[in-house]
C-alpha cells in the first residue's frame, strides 16, 4: 500500500502549488463572488440581477478563444511561465472592477479582459503538469489539486462579503484581486514545475524508477490536436459539457438571490451558499480517489445525475433551512467532480501529446454553458419572479448528460502509448 503513493513523495510540491494556484485563479474567484457583488452593484447603479449576471456571458465567450490559446501556449512554451504571467495579469484585471463608473459597457469589457488575461490560471496549466507527474494515482492527485476551486470559492464568498460590509464593494474588488498576487504567486513560483524542467530533472528520474511495474515513463504520447478533433469522442464530450455546465453554472452564482427570494435573510443566504464551496472540496477528493478505481464514465453518470435532486428541492414553495443546505451540498459535490473528470478523461482518452489544447477547447465549451447559464437564470427570475422554470431545465440537463457519459467506451491508454 505504501508503494501506491510513491508518486506523492516526489511530486507533492506540484500538487500543493496547483491547488493554491487553482483556488485563487479564474475558475473560482469571479464565478463564486459575482453573487456577493450583485446586490451592491444593483443598489448603486440601478442594474437588474440579470444585467449583473450577464457579465459572465462576455467572460465565457472570451473563454472560448482564450482557453484554447492558453492551452496552445502551455504546450509550446511550458505551463509554468503561462501560469505565472497570467496570474499577475488576472490579479490586476480583477482589481480593475473597482474603477467601474456605472457603465454596463465597461462592466462587460472588464469581464472579457478578465477572461483573456486570466485563462492561464485555469486548471489547463496545472492539470497538465500533474497528469505528467502522476500516472498510478493520477485521479487522486488531480482531485487533491482541484479542491482549490471549492476552498477558494467558499473563502472568497465570505471574504468578499466581509469587505463589502466593512469598506464597500470597490475595496472588496481590490481585496479579492490581491489574493492571487500576494498568496498564490509566491507558492506557484517556488513549487510549480513540470517534469521536463531542468531544475527537477533528478526528481523526475527518481519518480520514473519508483513507479510500480507496468507504468510508462513520463513521455508525451497520444493524439495531436487535429487528430483529436477528428475523433467522435471529442465531440461527444463537447456535446455533454456544454449543457452540463449550463445546468451546473446557472444556479451557483444565483444562489444568494434565489435564497433571499425564498425569504431567507442575506446573512443566512451567504452562509448557506458557502456550503457549496465546502461540498465542492468533498466532491473533488472523493472523485479523485474513485477515478483511480472506478470506470470514469460510470462514476460521472452517477455523480452528475445527483443534482437533479437539488433542482427539485430548490423549486419547493416553502423549503426549510436544512432542505436548502442539503440541496446546495448535493449540487456542490457534483460541481466538485467536473474539473477532475475533464482532466482525467482527456488524459485517458486522448493522451498527453496535446493535452493542454484539447483540455482548453473542451473547457471553452464548458465555459460557454457556465457563462450563459447564470444570465439566463437571472433573466428568467427577472421575468417570472422565480427560478423554478430554470431549475426544471437544469434537472433534465443533469439526467440526460449524465447518461451520455456511458457512450465513451473503454479507456485508450495502451493504444495511445503505442503511437509513441
Amino acid at each position: 500500500m505504501k508503494g501506491d503513493f510513491v508518486e506523492f513523495k516526489y511530486a507533492w510540491p506540484v500538487v500543493l502549488a496547483g491547488s493554491i494556484g487553482i483556488s485563487l485563479g479564474m475558475s473560482p474567484l469571479p464565478f463564486y463572488t459575482i453573487g456577493v457583488f450583485a446586490q451592491p452593484l444593483t443598489q448603486e447603479f440601478g442594474w437588474s440581477i440579470g444585467q449583473v449576471m450577464t457579465g459572465l456571458v462576455p467572460f465565457c465567450i472570451a473563454t472560448v478563444f482564450s482557453a484554447p490559446f492558453a492551452g496552445y501556449l502551455s504546450d509550446r512554451y511550458g505551463v509554468r511561465p503561462v501560469a505565472l504571467a497570467s496570474m499577475l495579469l488576472f490579479s490586476l484585471a480583477m482589481m480593475a472592477f473597482s474603477l467601474n463608473n456605472g457603465s454596463l459597457v465597461l462592466y462587460f469589457a472588464l469581464w472579457s479582459l478578465l477572461s483573456i488575461v486570466g485563462a492561464g490560471t485555469l486548471p489547463i496549466t496545472y492539470t497538465k503538469a500533474i497528469s505528467r507527474w502522476f500516472q498510478h494515482k493520477r485521479g487522486l492527485a488531480l482531485g487533491m489539486a482541484l479542491v482549490g476551486t471549492g476552498i477558494g470559492g467558499a473563502i472568497a464568498k465570505v471574504y468578499a462579503a466581509g469587505l463589502i460590509d466593512m469598506f464597500g464593494w470597490r475595496t472588496a474588488y481590490i481585496g479579492v484581486g490581491l489574493l492571487p498576487l500576494l498568496v498564490a504567486f509566491p507558492v506557484v513560483y517556488l513549487l510549480f514545475r513540470d517534469v521536463d524542467d531542468p531544475k527537477v530533472e533528478q526528481r523526475a528520474a527518481d519518480i520514473a524508477k519508483a513507479r510500480p511495474p507496468g507504468y510508462a515513463d513520463n513521455q508525451i504520447y497520444g493524439y495531436s490536436f487535429p487528430q483529436a478533433m477528428r475523433d467522435w469522442r471529442f465531440w461527444l464530450l463537447c456535446a455533454i459539457f456544454l449543457p452540463l455546465s449550463f445546468a451546473l453554472g446557472g444556479p451557483i452564482p444565483n444562489l444568494e438571490t434565489m435564497l433571499t427570494s425564498k425569504d431567507f435573510t442575506r446573512s443566512d443566504a451567504i452562509i448557506m451558499a458557502s456550503f457549496l464551496g465546502y461540498s465542492v472540496y468533498v466532491g473533488r477528493v472523493m472523485a479523485g480517489y474513485l477515478l483511480d478505481i472506478v470506470w470514469a464514465p460510470a462514476l460521472a453518470c452517477v455523480l452528475q445525475m445527483m443534482p437533479a435532486i437539488s433542482m427539485y428541492i430548490f423549486t419547493l414553495p416553502d423549503p426549510t433551512y436544512a432542505q436548502m443546505v442539503i440541496g446546495i451540498v448535493v449540487l456542490g459535490v457534483a460541481a466538485g467532480v467536473e474539473y477532475d473528470l475533464l482532466a482525467y478523461l482527456v488524459a485517458r482518452y486522448f493522451g498527453m501529446r496535446s493535452y493542454a489544447r484539447i483540455y482548453g477547447t473542451l473547457y471553452a465549451f464548458f465555459g460557454l454553458g457556465a457563462g450563459f447559464g447564470p444570465a439566463i437564470f437571472g433573466s428568467i427570475y427577472g421575468q417570472t419572479g422565480s427560478y423554478d422554470l430554470a431549475m426544471q431545465y437544469s434537472m433534465w440537463g443533469f439526467i440526460i448528460c449524465s447518461l451520455s457519459f456511458l457512450l465513451l467506451g473503454r479507456y485508450r491508454d495502451e493504444q495511445l502509448k503505442a503511437m509513441v
